[in-house]
């Protein structure tokens, strides 16, 4: 792998499929003796995020009740 005038280099295709990366991943680099560790980079809020995309998103038309009624018999 070759590093660029900017610093930057390619992931290559089987480690970003590997690891779900995709454009706008973030990711950070780990320094470990000699070596560095690529590795996603969690945000404390990025379960928030994720679990906000499915707000609302049900659409069964079925109430709250109904739908614990069933999941309780």
């Amino acid at each position: 792998m070759t590093i660029t005038e900017k610093g930057q280099v390619t992931i290559p295709q089987e480690i970003r499929k590997a690891l779900g990366l995709r454009p706008a991943s973030e990711v950070e680099f780990v320094l470990e003796g000699d070596h560095a560790i690529l590795r996603i980079k969690e945000r404390p809020d990025a379960v928030a995020e994720r679990l906000a995309r499915y707000k609302g998103a049900a659409t069964s038309g079925m109430s709250t009740d109904q739908i614990l009624a069933l999941t309780r018999s």
